[in-house]
């Protein structure tokens, strides 16, 4: 490209980079006293409604919402990179939206809508037929809880000697998830409240490390930021990318499976409407989930005001493994915080000079170990 118009691209794109450093809705949405709120849950025999705490908003809002839309994308002169760089204004915009309503209930559901959707009737379906299926972990060791936190470090810190980068690991009890990568920050939390069994170890580390870390550090390493700070829709890819690691590395079970499909169900129940004791009662009660992973579930889906992003983990895992029997290469997806929707516009800016090649691969990725051949059928046939 010519230098004054790659230098024109790399202003405006350093421009939103300096705004968007501090968009990480999952600083944000995380209630800060699950635990507490939990026990209180759980002594109203599940009818009062916990009341989750927030972390305080560190930015201006209104002043970071102005900055952005000043960026200059007339003078952008190629007319595919402007429009991309539209639409990831646009998503950053919407992610401040969130971030600055967490806690508001309907303001925060409605705003999640715009950047995540809700599950569609197929997507109900779908996790429909995976709850027919009988869990494969009755009584197996691999599936029983034994590790403390400090002690998953470890085999994180092993696992990570497969990949030539370093990152750091932080411990917090205020994270609904068990383990997850703060992208920002190049920081995996991990859950001090959860025990970690040998099969959770080997598929957090394929999820977390082997999808999450690696496209956070392929993300740093373009002219553009925008690889590192994330394309429009970029959770469904990263989280389908993640999901399919843990299938590679022969480590998706159907266990795992329900627990994406009962994401679905709690997160269509927020669309009906249903209050947090009342998707919770249906998981536990109707559904017969345990009622310590129906809690968190529900904290998942409801944290924030109504948090619809888990029902992506699904349609996300689908569409990517749908593209890598279709042949396609999956390493322009480990690209950086990218969409599948967008790889066009990636093998254009790899063209360009704009873009780099993944350095960094999903060891899983190399060959595809999957032996479980009731989970090749369930991806098979999810419409």
């Amino acid at each position: 490209m010519d230098n004054v118009v790659t230098k024109t691209l790399l202003d405006i794109d350093k421009h939103i980079d300096a705004l968007v450093k501090q968009i990480e809705l999952l600083s944000y949405v995380n209630p800060l006293n699950i635990e507490e709120e939990k026990a209180r849950f759980f002594s109203s025999k599940y009818l009062t409604d916990p009341v989750f705490n927030y972390p305080s908003i560190d930015f201006d809002r209104f002043k970071l919402h102005r900055k952005l839309f000043e960026s200059d994308l007339e003078s952008i002169e190629d007319a595919e990179i402007s429009k991309l760089y539209e639409d990831i204004i646009y998503q950053y915009s919407g992610l401040i939206q969130c971030i600055e309503t967490v806690g508001t209930d309907k303001k925060f559901y409605y705003n999640c809508l715009h950047c995540f959707g809700t599950p569609t009737e197929n997507d109900v379906e779908n996790a429909k037929f995976i709850l027919h299926f009988e869990d494969e972990d009755k009584g197996i060791p691999k599936f029983q809880p034994k590790y403390s936190a400090a002690e998953a470090e470890v085999f994180f810190k092993n696992f990570s000697e497969n990949y030539d980068f370093s990152y750091r690991i932080k411990h917090s009890d205020k994270i609904s998830a068990i383990a997850m990568v703060l992208n920002n920050i190049k920081t995996l939390v991990l859950n001090t409240n959860h025990t970690y069994s040998d099969n959770e170890i080997a598929v957090l580390t394929n999820h977390e490390i082997g999808v999450h870390m690696v496209t956070t550090m392929n993300g740093l390493l373009h002219p553009l930021k925008i690889f590192s700070h994330g394309f429009p829709n970029n959770e469904e890819t990263q989280e389908g990318l993640a999901v399919f690691a843990e299938y590679m590395s022969n480590n998706l079970t159907i266990k795992r499976l329900k627990e994406l499909a009962y994401r679905v169900i709690a997160v269509d129940s927020l669309a009906k409407g249903y209050s947090f004791s009342r998707t919770f009662r249906l998981l536990h009660n109707q559904y017969d989930l345990d009622r310590e992973e129906a809690f968190y579930i529900t904290v998942r889906v409801h944290r924030g005001g109504g948090f619809t992003k888990d029902y992506l983990y699904l349609t996300g895992l689908k569409k990517v493994y749908d593209y890598y029997h279709s042949g396609k290469d999956l390493s322009l997806l480990l690209t950086g915080k990218v969409s599948l929707e967008y790889v066009d516009d990636i093998e254009s800016l790899i063209t360009k000079g704009l873009a780099v090649p993944a350095k960094h691969i999903t060891d899983a990725y190399a060959e595809n170990k999957n032996t479980n051949k009731k989970v090749d059928f369930i991806l098979r046939s999810l419409k």
